[in-house]
């Protein structure tokens, strides 16, 4: 497995809880970072399976 696809997972992992904690805390600024990571770890993560797919694996 491609590291870009473990890292890009774990940062989708985290973004996804900050999302939570901006919505549990009402701050919208928390929230939206947390959307951003989310989308930065889901290209992360299929540029790794891309590679992976180019690989062979």
């Amino acid at each position: 497995m491609d590291k870009d696809r473990v890292e890009g997972s774990a940062k989708n992992m985290g973004g996804k809880l900050k999302e939570g904690l901006g919505k549990a805390t009402g701050d919208s600024k928390t929230e939206a970072e947390g959307k951003a990571d989310q989308a930065k770890g889901k290209v992360q993560n299929a540029v790794g399976g891309i590679k992976d797919a180019l690989k062979g694996k």
